[in-house]
């Protein structure tokens, strides 16, 4: 059963133009309203294991992406550790227990319906796609079917395009990633704190959501040197420094 013509439009201008530095090509707030969402956001794993946002609709979905890199929880950590898609027709009804720190963050954004799919190839989890939505509500069967097929071919351009932010500046023509100055931060909090790299990006999250600041304010403010993390205590299970 084919996908519906929106959705055909959508598929035809996803690769980027010879010469882009966009990851993907055409709109991605388009793409939302075809499958019945408000935005959508695309972060893919780098050769490195971290998080980087690559494709989406300006506004609540990047807070809300940001949202889910800053806390570590959320759909799209969900999508990516079962290589299944996570629907939520209405967040105010998931369990507290299950997000605990993102459910109250993201009624605030104004997000109550989220999907999210992992663009993955067998075992491996190349990134997510995750949509969302300000009103409550499940998505039609058409709408799921088109979702599967975009994402199906997302993986077709992420395997064309391999990303890898240490080399991709260079050799794919990305002159810039959303979270580039994240990335190195991390290997300086790594050098600073005499931590391993995940150690690194865990104390950099606890820093931003214990001073309620985006992570890549703080990412630019350790690039800048302005804060430093030697000497820091080591975070607890939940992502928290201790005080």
């Amino acid at each position: 059963m084919p996908g519906s013509d929106a959705m055909a439009q959508v598929l035809a201008q996803l690769r980027p133009e010879t010469g882009s530095s966009d990851f993907f090509g055409g709109d991605p707030a388009r793409c939302a309203v075809v499958l019945g969402f408000d935005g959508l956001a695309v972060s893919l794993t780098t050769a490195q294991g971290f998080s980087e946002l690559v494709w989406c609709s300006p506004g609540v979905s990047a807070d809300f992406e940001d949202l889910q890199f800053t806390l570590g929880q959320g759909p799209a950590w969900d999508a990516a550790a079962r290589l299944s898609a996570v629907s939520e027709p209405e967040l105010g009804t998931v369990e507290a227990g299950r997000w605990p720190m993102l459910l109250g963050e993201a009624v605030a954004l104004g997000v109550r319906a989220v999907f999210c799919m992992p663009l993955h190839l067998g075992g491996a989890c190349l990134g997510t796609v995750t949509f969302q939505r300000a009103a409550p509500g499940p998505m039609t069967a058409r709408a799921v079917m088109d979702a599967r097929i975009l994402a199906a071919a997302m993986l077709a351009v992420i395997l064309d395009r391999p990303l890898d932010p240490q080399t991709s500046a260079t050799t794919e023509g990305h002159t810039q990633f959303h979270r580039a100055a994240v990335h190195q931060a991390t290997g300086m909090i790594s050098v600073q704190a005499d931590v391993t790299l995940p150690q690194a990006l865990l104390l950099l999250r606890a820093y931003s959501y214990r001073h309620a600041r985006p992570v890549a304010d703080v990412a630019a403010d350790v690039v800048a040197r302005r804060v430093h993390f030697r000497e820091l205590p080591e975070p607890d299970a939940s992502g928290r420094t201790k005080e």
